[in-house]
């Protein structure tokens, strides 16, 4: 998640401020120290225009044919 992040150049404080969400949290999120809920994982995930997949590194039936 913390790499999708910073090579968009987006900051931890923009990410979360745009999400509506606690910088900490999402440090916490970043680091797998923390869950999240789906939505916000959807959040993250929209802003940084990415699929969800991207940041949760789960593969759905279509990712393993």
């Amino acid at each position: 998640m913390k790499a999708i992040r910073e090579a968009q150049g987006i900051s931890l404080r923009q990410l979360a401020a745009d999400i509506g969400r606690d910088p900490g949290f999402l440090s916490r999120v970043e680091k797998d120290q923390q869950g999240a809920g789906a939505e916000t994982l959807h959040r993250y995930a929209d802003r940084l225009n990415v699929p969800i997949t991207a940041i949760t590194h789960k593969e759905t039936p279509r990712d393993q044919e």
